[in-house]
């Protein structure tokens, strides 16, 4: 299904209308708030909503109100009467010091758990913030593993960070290229400037040293970044046998494509947690996208329930990227919180999150176990572009296709 036209949404499923109500935030703006009935459970959504990353932020939103709406209209949280979700939106523009802010705007308007924030920079920030008044916050998308790693009981992922993910990526890496006859021995790392990329490379240089196979250079770059000419002429001149970029979705798409127009010979791109790798990629770039491979957040296509919320989204005119199900996973998360917690109480309601065994079957996820606010369930997936469709190439498990490698 050809997708490359994306409507605005206009579904119950996605707009909220007389199941709860939707009030945004404006970093900078005094904006006066609405008046809300005292059962409402008030969620916070903070996306970078305006700047280079408005449009995975617009997939974020949409997944977690499509949690809402669907939470409202099974009856709420039953344990509190059926309270109905409400949530707040908030802008971070991509700034940590804006979604810091934003955090004290929801606080003050007595919002009860907070869920973001997509770059682990400002969820970083939000996080702490949130600290202060132990709100519960749910990452929906964020890597860094020292959003979980700074002891702060309000703070949950339900899924993976960059450390398993670097040595799942590596593993998986080193295992496609003994099957191969281990024809890649050389790799360059291509990341954005930020904690996510900048943490993930050094992590992925670390682990590929445990399968012979060498990060010969290490690029970095800002976002936003408007030309790579200057990366793929020194990607070219190394000659490595894998590219391995790390990336958000712009530069992504990007670089992918400077690397066809000039022409850059490699056996393979490897990207780690590559934001713009996705079915919209697939069908906007099919002769580029051909045989990539990234490792990244990704729903079980074996479950009844992923196919659901993929038919959705479609039939939304969205495309459904890990943003979607990440966040509504993320919502699904902190309701259950608050069902078994039966208040808003916030000890409360950490507490349930952090003894939390909710069952997310449309993740290729094992068992729900929060250790330090980390799911220990979760994992990412190696996924390829065949054909024309992603598949899962690993782990076993839930790999529904065999690696092409080297690509042809």
């Amino acid at each position: 299904m050809n997708k490359s036209i994306l409507k605005k949404n206009t579904s119950r499923r996605n707009f909220l209308g007389g199941t709860a109500a939707t009030v945004a935030l404006t970093a900078g703006v005094g904006t006066p708030w609405i008046a809300q009935a005292a059962s409402n459970v008030k969620i916070g959504l903070i996306h970078p909503a305006t700047g280079w990353a408005a449009y995975p932020a617009a997939q974020l939103r949409y997944g977690a109100q499509m949690a809402i709406a669907d939470i409202n209209a099974a009856g709420g949280i039953k344990s509190m009467g059926g309270a109905q979700l409400e949530a707040l939106l908030g802008d971070s523009q991509t700034k940590p010091e804006i979604g810091a802010a934003e955090v004290e705007k929801m606080n003050e308007a007595g919002v009860h758990a907070i869920q973001g924030c997509y770059q682990s920079a400002v969820g970083l920030a939000a996080s702490a913030a949130a600290a202060k008044y132990n709100i519960p916050f749910s990452v929906d998308v964020g890597v860094s593993d020292k959003l979980v790693q700074r002891g702060l009981p309000n703070v949950f992922r339900m899924a993976d960070g960059y450390g398993r993910i670097a040595r799942d990526a590596a593993t998986n890496l080193g295992e496609i290229n003994r099957l191969a006859g281990n024809p890649a021995k050389t790799v360059i790392i291509v990341h954005e400037e930020s904690e996510f990329g900048s943490g993930t490379a050094k992590l992925m240089t670390a682990a590929l040293k445990d399968h012979n196979i060498e990060v010969i250079d290490t690029i970095k770059h800002a976002n936003p970044t408007r030309n790579f000419d200057n990366v793929a002429l020194r990607i070219k001149s190394a000659k490595p046998d894998i590219v391995m970029p790390i990336n958000y979705p712009g530069e992504y798409v990007l670089l992918a494509k400077t690397l066809r127009q000039q022409r850059v010979d490699f056996m393979a791109s490897y990207s780690v947690l590559g934001g713009g790798f996705n079915f919209k990629f697939v069908d906007d770039l099919p002769q580029i996208a051909e045989n990539m491979i990234d490792v990244n957040h990704w729903y079980n296509p074996s479950s009844a329930s992923g196919q659901a919320m993929r038919a959705r989204t479609e039939a939304d005119g969205n495309y459904f990227t890990f943003e979607v199900y990440c966040a509504y996973m993320s919502v699904m998360f902190l309701a259950d919180g608050f069902e078994r917690a039966g208040s808003t109480d916030k000890e409360a309601v950490n507490a349930a999150l952090a003894a939390s065994t909710i069952d997310v079957d449309f993740m290729p996820y094992g068992k729900t176990e929060m250790v330090n606010g980390q799911n220990m369930g979760s994992r990412a997936v190696a996924i390829q572009a065949q054909k024309g469709d992603v598949q899962i190439i690993a782990p076993s498990d839930y790999a529904s296709a065999k690696a092409v490698f080297p690509r042809t």
